[in-house]
């Protein structure tokens, strides 16, 4: 099953698998193919999801809750331009090596979440089923970003979204849960 069904630019040069040369070719490349995570030939979105979810547990720990908030704007704006520049590279736009744009997303889905939560492992564990949901699903209007802005802010943006409807069913599932246990 693939996770993305996007097609090349006219003018670009046919898509190919990355390799490490290519993913150590360029920091920006190191970055858009997520540390690696990306180079996996079997689900690379679910891969960056999970090295997001990994890191997040890190940096977690080693940075204050304004500090990650600020790393994830950054991540953001940095993922822009560094899936611009790779998809270029790799002749479209929205690789299926290119998984930057499920962590820094999910990065904000977990830094919500243990706002609220705190470093709880199953809600987590929920939060990222969800996120691959609405991900792989595309729901409206991330489906508009993934088929009409061909470029590195509308493949982090349909990302963004999934993030959303993550942050939005999380919510409704804690308020059932929270009533279910206080009534």
């Amino acid at each position: 099953m693939t996770e993305r069904h996007t097609t090349p630019k006219p003018d670009a040069a046919p898509a190919h698998q990355p390799t490490l040369r290519f993913l150590l070719g360029h920091p920006l490349h190191l970055i858009a193919l997520g540390f690696g995570s990306g180079l996996s030939p079997f689900a690379p979105g679910t891969f960056g999801t999970l090295f997001a979810w990994a890191t997040f547990r890190a940096l977690d720990l080693a940075l204050p809750a304004n500090g990650f908030l600020l790393l994830i704007l950054l991540g953001f704006v940095l993922g822009i331009v560094a899936i611009e520049k790779t998809g270029n590279a790799l002749g479209e736009i929205d690789h299926g090596s290119i998984v930057w744009d499920e962590i820094v997303p999910f990065w904000a889905v977990l830094w919500m979440l243990s706002q609220v939560m705190g470093d709880n492992l199953l809600w987590q564990g929920i939060a990222f089923a969800l996120f691959r949901f609405y991900d792989i699903k595309k729901p409206w209007p991330a489906s508009y970003y993934d088929r009409k802005v061909k470029n590195g802010y509308g493949v982090m943006m349909d990302d963004v979204i999934a993030a959303l409807y993550t942050v939005m069913t999380l919510a409704v599932l804690l308020v059932l849960v929270y009533l279910g246990t206080h009534h």
